[in-house]
């Protein structure tokens, strides 16, 4: 009666993780270890995510946030220095439903070091909350003069 969990020839099945379990962490352990410097850190952890997975467009980098559940991005606009990006989806609203005071810097710093390697130019980005219409818009700068040096 033994059977095998999975075979070899399979293709291994993705899992999915339960919204609470992802809030659990992020929204309440996190902060409770963090404290008042969460904001900053989780900004310092977007950028560290996003040189572990580096990607090479805003699709992509698109697609990586709904794979992550960080939401969708709509792109607001683009000039020769600066995006605006706005983040909406399901559990971006959640967000805004669960916390008072949401914090997308994970989000501003992962975008910020994605466009920073893209362009080869350093890179800042900040989140806008708007809590009043549940929206989030991170503005990402770059200065074609401030050159990453290899």
């Amino acid at each position: 009666m033994n059977q095998e969990l999975h075979h070899p020839s399979e293709p291994e099945v993705t899992e999915t993780v339960p919204v609470f379990g992802y809030e659990l962490l992020r929204d309440i352990l996190i902060p409770g270890l963090l404290g008042k410097d969460t904001a900053e850190i989780s900004y310092w952890a977007g950028k560290h995510l996003a040189r572990k997975f580096p990607l090479l467009s805003l699709e992509e980098i698109n697609s990586f946030f709904e794979e992550a559940g960080w939401g969708k991005m709509l792109l607001l606009e683009e000039s020769k220095n600066e995006l605006k990006i706005e983040l909406s989806g399901k559990m971006v609203l959640r967000r805004f439903h669960m916390l008072s005071d949401p914090c997308f810097r994970l989000e501003a710093g992962f975008i910020a070091e994605q466009i920073q390697s893209q362009k080869q130019t350093v890179t800042e980005a900040y989140d806008e909350v708007n809590k009043k219409k549940n929206k989030v818009v991170i503005t990402v700068r770059w200065d074609k003069r401030d050159r990453i040096s290899d």
